[in-house]
């Protein structure tokens, strides 16, 4: 197998564990070569080179070499500042973050889907009130990346209602009386991406979550159980430097990275952006 050698690639760090006494595993999300496995070496310790450096939510530059699967990391260098998430808005970040980890393979390119990730951490800090928008937003084109988004068709009557049949993947006209069907102007606001109502945002996470459900299954996500740890004040204050205890989210990194293992996720309190 041919080594291959990668210098200054566009990423985002998804995840890190410690690995011995004074590495990481880390696995990042690239601009040209997709979602990465690689070994940090010597980047704990309070005289390592990097330290600090390779943070979530940052853009960054890392160079690498592989021969397998895993690669090994041979520098990194910050492209900007890390975004300022903090409390609830860090667990949107992570949510983009696992969501990556659970549905993408390593070394498949996600060129356009690397855009849209960047896109829509720029939407998250606790300013801008279109952050649950931008989830959803995320979650439609991450589906159309995979080939499983809902088919939204251009002919929506925005006053009528309509079922999704998940077998036949086709929305059909439903009763207006029918609950589980979904309004076609709600339709319509998430197929242009503008979701600016509250109704079109619970019916874009009712479609999206279960067309995730569909695709994905079987274990739930962690940060969903973070968050709700820290509402009942599991643990103290996070901030954008945070990363998930690695406790919690080994399992994703050692899992195989073809596993497709996302459960939907159930709403909690207020608006359950990632609930």
């Amino acid at each position: 197998m041919n080594r291959v050698r990668v210098e200054f690639e566009p990423a985002y760090l998804l995840s890190q564990r410690p690995y011995r006494e004074t590495s990481q595993l880390v696995e990042a999300f690239t601009a040209t070569h997709g979602r990465i496995g690689l070994v940090a070496r010597g980047v704990r310790g309070p005289k390592a080179k990097h330290r600090g450096v390779l943070r979530p939510f940052a853009p960054l530059l890392l160079s690498w070499t592989s021969v397998g699967d895993l690669g090994t990391l041979t520098d990194v260098e910050r492209a900007g500042v890390s975004l300022p998430l903090s409390g609830e808005r860090i667990f949107f970040g992570w949510y983009l973050n696992e969501l990556l980890l659970r549905l993408l393979q390593r070394h498949i390119p996600h060129e356009d889907l690397f855009g849209v990730y960047e896109a829509a951490l720029a939407q998250l800090p606790a300013s801008n009130p279109d952050a649950e928008a931008a989830l959803r937003i995320f979650e439609k084109r991450l589906l159309g990346e995979l080939g499983y988004a809902p088919p939204l068709a251009s002919d929506f009557d925005a006053a009528r209602r309509y079922r999704f049949d998940a077998f036949h993947d086709h929305f059909e006209l439903a009763a207006d009386s029918d609950a589980q069907a979904y309004l076609g102007s709600d339709l319509i606001a998430l197929r242009d991406e503008q979701l600016q109502t509250r109704e079109s945002l619970r019916a874009a996470r009712r479609l999206l979550r279960g067309a995730l459900a569909r695709q994905l299954g079987g274990r739930e996500l962690e940060t969903p159980k973070l968050l709700r740890a820290m509402r009942r004040g599991g643990f103290g204050e996070v901030g954008s430097n945070s990363i998930p205890p690695a406790t919690r989210f080994d399992a994703l990194l050692n899992e195989p990275s073809d596993a497709h293992t996302v459960a939907p996720i159930a709403p909690l309190a207020d608006d359950g952006a990632v609930e």
